[in-house]
């Protein structure tokens, strides 16, 4: 008999980088910030006849829920499940093994974040169907590890141990630890050794290894999910139980909280092109640039500069001359310029027009 397989979506973050076209009530995951299709879409998409879609769940916030549901029409609208609280990725983990076990307490599941720029779908789905061998052939916890293509300072990292199996094509190595995002040199290290690769938060278990890890390692969070989970087997709604019991969850990373802990932990280097498309910049790796190296997207013209990103919305016209390496976005109600070096404080940004009454309409 073949294990039932799922496939639980993260969906919940807010992509504050790709402001102001990214907004608190349609972020990023519900933008088409590459490609025509907002990237929760194709996240979703990727996965189609992996699983079926019926077993296919979206993680979100209740500010997001009903979108969600209007970008991805092809699952059952009640998948679509609202946290009450945001509490970081291990309660999304755990609330996303709780619907699944719901179904088949014996099945496995792979968590996936939502906007992730993947376009080689294909090897994708076959690095992503050795990951559910791998999990389902023990007590394993199973991460997919991109390889890095330069020495990245804003990513954690993954060394790989030996190999302990092989699945078709596919290495499967043990995990000998977690790092944390790196500085310049050590990341420089990491990437020279060839041991190591970029954590892209990709995880595959099956229902009982992961309930098995987290009441080992994180028992206060395994605790809180069943009670949840006695709750609505004794017939109160999902909705309800999560209301009564999610608050009280401990906020905290599926990294820190478990994976960083774990012994059983194996890992599967990917064979597929991916860009978590963190900010600004990273437009340049998808989009055409002109000679000079500039970016545009909508109405734009750039004269005399390079290396400048243009993103403009509602037909407007963005012109620039004489000016290099700006991020440029005009959206109906907002312009913001900065200079690309300085695309990951646009949070700051973000916050600093949030704090201001004056403006906090428009974050």
């Amino acid at each position: 008999m073949i294990q039932s397989r799922f496939i639980v979506v993260m969906a919940g973050g807010r992509g504050e980088r790709f402001w102001p076209q990214s907004r608190q009530k349609k972020p990023k995951q519900l933008l088409p910030i590459v490609g025509d299709e907002p990237l929760l879409t194709q996240t979703v998409r990727r996965v189609e006849g992996l699983v079926p879609l019926e077993n296919v769940f979206v993680i979100t916030n209740a500010d997001y829920a009903d979108e969600v549901r209007a970008v991805c029409p092809m699952i059952p609208a009640e998948n679509v499940v609202a946290e009450p609280v945001g509490r970081d990725t291990a309660a999304a983990v755990g609330l996303g093994a709780l619907l699944v076990a719901l179904k088949d307490e014996k099945a496995s599941l792979a968590v996936l974040p939502s906007d992730h720029v993947i376009h080689d779908a294909e090897a994708f789905r076959e690095v992503l169907v050795t990951a559910f061998e791998a999990a389902e052939s023990g007590d394993h916890l199973v991460t997919i590890g991109i390889a890095p293509e330069f020495p990245a300072t804003g990513y954690g990292y993954i060394r790989r141990g030996g190999e302990c199996m092989r699945l078709g094509a596919l290495p499967v190595y043990e995990v000998r630890r977690f790092e944390e995002k790196p500085d310049l040199a050590t990341a420089k290290q990491f990437v020279e050794s060839g041991e190591f690769y970029w954590n892209a938060g990709m995880f595959v278990w099956t229902v009982r290894s992961l309930a098995k890890a987290l009441k080992t390692h994180a028992g206060d969070i395994a605790e809180a999910f069943e009670t949840m989970a006695g709750l609505v087997r004794a017939g109160m709604s999902l909705a309800d139980a999560l209301a009564r019991g999610y608050p009280g969850i401990r906020k905290i990373s599926i990294d820190r909280a478990l994976m960083e802990k774990a012994g059983n932990v194996l890992t599967i280097p990917s064979v597929f092109d991916w860009d978590d498309v963190g900010s600004w910049p990273s437009l340049a790796k998808h989009l055409p640039t002109d000679t000079r190296g500039n970016v545009t997207r909508g109405r734009a013209v750039v004269l005399e500069g390079s290396g400048n990103i243009v993103v403009s919305g509602e037909g407007h016209l963005v012109s620039i001359l004489g000016l290099s390496n700006l991020i440029v976005v005009h959206t109906e109600d907002v312009t913001m310029i900065c200079p690309s070096d300085r695309a990951q404080e646009i949070r700051s940004l973000v916050k600093t027009v949030g704090d201001n009454p004056d403006t906090a309409d428009r974050v």
